[in-house]
């Protein structure tokens, strides 16, 4: 269980960095009316939407085996939960997989797409989303302990 939460702790920051560099180069492309190129523009987009896949995967999997997931609201109750428990058992997994939706929605429509500034414009929008999403509901209190 340790090692599950070393995992999603410490490739958070690997996604975390991934995704701001994804969002910063479709904005970039965006904005200067690049061409969106095979082989950095795609490649850092999808990297981006890999990785955030594999911690979602982790993240469901400790949500069911953690006593902070779904094992504290069959504990407690969703009335019992306090606020820091609440955002690990509810918020959290919550917000984030609405987050995922949105980065696979820009992925998906991305790929709709034959004009470059269409592609960086749907990647920028929807990534950068999915980006304050997830950054709204990290557990900063831990992060920073």
């Amino acid at each position: 269980m340790e090692i599950l939460k070393n995992l999603h702790s410490y490739l958070a920051y690997i996604v975390l960095l991934v995704l701001i560099v994804a969002v910063a180069n479709a904005l970039i492309g965006w904005f200067a009316k690049k061409d969106f190129r095979f082989e950095k523009d795609l490649r850092i987009s999808l990297f981006a939407l890999i990785l955030s896949h594999i911690q979602l995967l982790v993240g469901i999997i400790l949500f069911f085996v953690s006593t902070s997931g779904l094992k504290a609201i069959q504990i407690l109750g969703m009335g019992g939960l306090n606020a820091p428990a609440r955002l690990l058992a509810v918020e959290h997994p919550f917000v984030n997989i609405i987050a995922l939706v949105l980065i696979t929605m820009g992925w998906s429509r991305h790929k709709k797409t034959d004009n470059s500034t269409a592609k960086f414009k749907r990647i920028a929008i929807f990534y950068g989303l999915g980006l304050v999403l997830i950054l709204s509901r990290i557990p900063w209190g831990q992060w920073l302990n």
